[in-house]
């Protein structure tokens, strides 16, 4: 009997499996939430394992040596903070007067204006809330004469409210009533301890398994991603442990300064807190600040413990976290923030706490799952667009000032020659593209020529004391191929040269390669660039070749293909050799070659204006 063929089981659509998996997360929080926290916690304790195991102790030990002393360091501060919490607690009716002082003080003095509006607010609120009252109540009407008068309304009575008694507690009941509520979050503490210990024991064998799970036939690439992801995540955890403990410690020994009791406790809260993204900020430096309020009966000191919180604040998380961690992560602000809203709606106050290192994990499958592309541009911090596209995107909406923002920034990260080679000149070639499929319009055609033309001569201008002269009759004559495009790219060529102190111009274009050296008198060392965009200027470099070096059969020819790498390497051979040229795709290879030949006669001066453009 034939085997039927094998046919792949119905796949889902991915809106369907995204809202499956995430029904998924929120009713079965009650595992995966430990589940995620214990994996975080073996990312973090991971290192120290290691570390005991090359020092030749067993797994087991170094998990349970690890974990105990991490158990400990947690205790042992719980305990202490734990204590000053009590002491905080019995020492808060002692600042009641002081509190209700500084409330008053705010209210301002009695028939004051903060008096008389606070006054006006309290009467509008009980009007608000008066009940509703007819404007006009009926009066009743006497009875007539022929009409007996009604007896009189029998009191209805109410029935008497019964109170029961509940018998008193028994023991049992007590115990039960006092432990109830602690048993649930003692028991997801006690899951996370065991999916800890167990995690860390059997860690190569659980990756083994997900690069098993995910890895089928992409084994390279599922390997890939699980090292990226424990890096990242190991390195966040890690970081964002050593600067929020650093940052409790400086905020404990502040406010100890300050005078603000149960110092170290505010510093654990605060340490504890940052862990939050946005929030955690916000409300470590809110509580303290109103506790001082309750405490001292001035202003000074309040203010004191909020400018400390604020300082320490700004300088951990503009300097000390971008240098540490901040661009390691690969996740965007605005991604960061949403994640952090999405998981604290699916698994609450944890979610929130857990949020950029899931969000980190979702960055790296979608770096490398093809299907999951998306997760990695929505998250990422990367920009999407390249330099050249980002430019042309911005010329083709008609937008100079952005285009010319593109322009500026890519000036400030690289020389001239690098803007022009790996910016201007890419996006040039894209607008040929879609002008030789009929995708651009007149006008934006001419914007996009026009705005070329100027960020070359801006750039020209910002670079012209960096200019030379040579003491030399060489010269290097720029002819464009075809069109405009290719005028453009011979500007280009002709403010590098001229930067690096040869003499260059740029000559007219016209239909015939002669016509363009009629007013030039071309000497023997002159040096003739041909300027063609490839390769859509590919046949009339070719042509413009053989007619000049049937012209000049012993000048120097130059052959600039601009194109991108390897894109026309068999063109380049047979054109080099059919007509003896020179042939480069680069303008930073055009430049070399030119300089290469006309170093040994250059005497080079610098001086501070730049050389003439143009030659007729």
């Amino acid at each position: 009997m034939p085997r039927a063929p094998y046919e792949e089981p119905p796949r889902l659509p991915p809106v369907v499996a995204v809202l499956l998996a995430i029904a998924g997360l929120y009713f079965a929080r009650e595992i995966f939430v430990p589940l995620a926290v214990a994996i975080l916690f073996s990312f973090l304790l991971t290192p120290a394992v290691r570390r005991l195991e090359r020092w030749k102790l067993g797994r087991l030990p170094s998990v349970l040596l690890v974990f105990l002393f991490s158990l400990t360091c947690v205790l042992s501060v719980g305990y202490v903070v734990g204590n000053q919490l009590f002491e905080l607690l019995n020492e808060l009716p002692s600042y009641k007067a002081n509190l209700h002082n500084k409330i008053e003080s705010l209210q301002g003095r009695p028939g004051g204006s903060i008096a008389k509006a606070t006054a006006s607010m309290q009467e509008l609120s009980k009007e608000l809330s008066a009940p509703k009252t007819s404007e006009t109540p009926e009066v009743p009407r006497a009875p007539s004469r022929t009409q007996k008068a009604a007896p009189p309304p029998q009191t209805s009575t109410k029935p008497l409210a019964v109170e029961v008694v509940e018998p008193p507690p028994n023991a049992l009941q007590s115990v039960r009533n006092i432990a109830g509520p602690l048993l649930a979050p003692i028991g997801t503490i006690g899951v996370i301890i065991v999916f800890t210990i167990v995690i860390l024991i059997k860690r190569e064998d659980l990756r083994n398994r997900v690069l098993r799970l995910l890895g089928r036939g992409r084994l390279p690439r599922a390997t890939q991603a699980f090292d990226d992801a424990a890096e990242r995540v190991t390195r966040y955890l890690r970081m964002q442990f050593l600067v929020n403990t650093t940052f409790g410690i400086l905020i404990a020994t502040g406010l100890y300064f300050i005078g603000l009791p149960s110092a170290l406790l505010w510093g654990a809260l605060g340490g504890l807190l940052r862990f939050m993204p946005y929030l955690g900020p916000i409300l470590g430096g809110s509580l303290p600040t109103v506790m001082a309020l309750a405490v001292f009966p001035g202003w000074l000191r309040p203010l004191e413990c909020l400018a400390l919180f604020l300082v320490i604040e700004l300088i951990v998380a503009y300097a000390v976290e971008p240098w540490l961690y901040g661009t390691h992560t690969g996740v965007s602000s605005l991604a960061i923030l949403v994640s952090a809203a999405f998981w604290t709606t699916l698994w609450g106050p944890i979610g929130l706490v857990l949020s950029t290192p899931l969000t980190v994990c979702l960055l790296v499958l979608g770096r490398h799952a093809p299907q999951l592309e998306f997760l990695y541009v929505i998250l990422g911090d990367e920009p999407v667009l390249a330099p050249e596209a980002e430019l042309y995107q911005r010329l083709l909406a008609l937008d100079q000032q952005e285009a010319q923002a593109a322009v500026d920034k890519a000036a400030d990260e690289r020389a001239p020659q690098s803007v022009y080679d790996e910016v201007l000149l890419p996006a040039l070639r894209l607008a040929e593209e879609d002008r030789h499929r009929g995708g651009l319009d007149p006008d934006r055609e001419a914007f996009i020529v026009q705005s070329m033309e100027e960020f070359i001569a801006r750039l020209s201008s910002q670079n012209e004391d960096d200019s030379t002269v040579i003491e030399s009759d060489r010269r290097v004559l720029c002819l464009p191929a075809v069109d405009r495009a290719d005028e453009i790219t011979a500007a280009m060529l002709c403010h590098i040269l001229q930067m690096k102190g040869v003499f260059a111009t740029v000559l007219p274009r016209a239909d015939l390669p002669g016509d363009s050296f009629a007013n030039v008198d071309v000497q023997p060392g002159d040096i003739i660039c041909i300027s063609a965009l490839a390769p859509f200027a590919l046949m009339s470099a070719r042509t413009i070749s053989k007619r000049l070096r049937t012209r000049f059969p012993r000048q120097r020819i130059l052959v600039g293909l601009w194109s991108r790498a390897g894109e026309v390497e068999d063109l380049e051979a047979r054109l080099a050799k059919a007509f003896d040229v020179q042939v480069v795709t680069t303008l930073g290879a055009a430049v070399e070659c030119v300089t290469e030949s006309v170093k040994p006669t250059l005497a080079i001066t610098p001086i501070a204006q730049k050389s003439p453009a143009t030659a007729r």
